[in-house]
């Protein structure tokens, strides 16, 4: 045999290769999307994209130099995925609610693979009903009212461990919290430490793998990623039958169960998983800058401290019992801290739909499949919405913010079931971390790190002393509004 037939299948192979990723890249980025008109923008590197700036750069950065070099609508290539991104109230509006119909909720096919295909954010129809309608009546007002003291035992747990730590990373921390409460949301409180902890340490290997390029290759925070939710489903399996056989169950798995035959074993998982992932990181990472603009606006911490304060005095007057859900109602200050840090922070800069169909929207076509992003942090940090952007002031939701411009938890019917349960322990963990302690931050105070929500250099490492509270009781707002 002679050196060309033993070449001419590399050749061949290497040829093919070459042909598809030609072909590929041209459906990406050729000719059958600029025949029509679609929006400006740049699509960035082939197959890369713009992902890394967009994950490792401020993101305000990043949208705000788009939007004035292309105007309010635009595209990009994220996470594999050419995208639209919009801007504006009106045009969010459209695409999470009046024509969501055009707009189905997705997520990058990696990050639909970590969560589970099955999960309530993918799916529209009769699937998406039967499943929102569960996953809302878990953690609805009335069905949340009981958990305040598991929460509070949870949140004492945490703080009580601080004192005895030189430095508390608070990110860190809050994940740790976080994680505790969405473990109870999604189980009850009927697994054993043994079967959490296990659960625990296969979704950091998840996370982690998350965000990251969808490289499935050995050795690679995917691949790894990969491995573990396969293994943490076989774990939630398990833990499914174990409840069937036993006919008893709480939290959302518990209702789940209670549709009988309606979902299969996976549907079930997972919808768990996807709850866990909701309730995780973005809890923890507001919880965190909750620290950071409360340790920056003295006179802001001392006003939620007066009012927390006056709650505090209240459980003892009534024989020193514990918080209960009708407290946390009067708890309107820091409600209104806690929304602020929302707009200011704005964690979740955008949510994902996907254009079922070719859709006219206004001028331009996105064609169908292509991922379009509303833009939550731009509206937020919008001047001609809310004034001073830049400057933290709960006081701006003395008056309720206009339709469409403020939704830290979406919008639509696809909007976060679970605000409620994560507002709750943010005003649990608020009322027993500023009656008791206080805290110095340690450090580069104002540099922000991006993977891929904004959390402050190094989780925000803190130092934590204990406090006596000498504060009057009632705090008014004017106290804090210009600091």
């Amino acid at each position: 045999m002679d050196q060309y037939s033993i070449l001419f299948p590399v050749f061949t192979a290497a040829a093919a290769v070459a042909i598809s990723v030609v072909v590929f890249l041209w459906r990406q980025w050729g000719e059958p999307w600029r025949r029509r008109r679609v929006p400006p923008g740049s699509m960035g590197w082939p197959y890369i994209g713009e992902t890394l700036k967009l994950y490792s750069e401020d993101p305000n950065r990043f949208f705000s130099i788009r939007r004035k070099r292309y105007g309010n609508i635009f595209k990009s290539h994220i996470l594999g995925c050419p995208c639209v991104m919009i801007s504006s109230p009106e045009a969010a509006k459209i695409v999470l609610a009046n024509k969501a119909h055009l707009f189905k909720p997705t997520y990058p096919p990696s990050k639909e693979r970590m969560i589970g295909p099955e999960a309530l954010f993918f799916h529209q129809g009769n699937y998406h009903s039967l499943l929102k309608k569960t996953v809302v009546a878990s953690f609805s007002p009335s069905a949340i009212r009981g958990s305040v003291a598991a929460l509070q035992n949870i949140a004492l747990r945490l703080l009580s461990k601080w004192e005895r730590i030189n430095t508390v990373c608070t990110f860190q921390e809050m994940k740790k919290y976080a994680f505790e409460v969405a473990m109870i949301s999604a189980f009850g409180d009927e697994e054993e430490p043994e079967t959490r902890q296990g659960i625990r340490c296969l979704y950091e290997n998840l996370e982690k793998g998350y965000n990251s390029m969808p490289l499935n290759i050995p050795g690679t925070p995917f691949h790894r990623a990969i491995k573990a939710r396969k293994a943490l489903n076989c774990r939630l399996k398990k833990i499914i039958e174990k409840r069937r056989s036993a006919c008893r169950g709480g939290g959302l798995l518990g209702n789940l169960l209670n549709l009988q035959n309606q979902l299969t074993d996976s549907q079930i998982a997972d919808n768990v998983i996807g709850v866990i992932f909701a309730a995780h990181d973005t809890t923890a990472t507001v919880l965190t800058w909750l620290l950071k603009y409360l340790h920056d606006n003295p006179s802001v911490l001392q006003a939620v401290a007066g009012e927390q304060e006056g709650i505090r005095r209240k459980l003892q007057v009534e024989g020193n019992r514990g918080l209960t859900w009708d407290d946390t109602r009067d708890m309107l200050l820091t409600t209104r801290v806690i929304q602020e840090t929302l707009r200011s922070a704005s964690i979740l800069s955008f949510t994902f739909r996907e254009a079922v169909e070719d859709v006219e929207f206004q001028g331009y076509v996105i064609p169908k499949g292509w991922k379009v992003l509303p833009l939550f942090r731009t509206i937020h940090h919008s001047s001609d919405l809310f004034p001073q952007p830049h400057i933290f002031d709960p006081s701006r939701f003395e008056v309720p913010p206009r339709p469409n411009t403020f939704m830290p938890f979406g919008n639509g019917v696809h909007s976060c079931p679970g605000s409620d349960l994560a507002k709750l322990e943010m005003l649990v963990l608020l009322h027993h971390l500023t009656t008791t302690y206080r805290w110095r931050v340690v450090g580069e105070e104002d540099t922000i790190q991006y993977g891929p929500f904004p959390v402050p250099k190094g989780g925000l490492p803190i130092q934590v002393t204990p406090w006596k509270n000498t504060l009057p009781v009632v705090a008014s707002d004017h106290q804090y509004q210009n600091s």
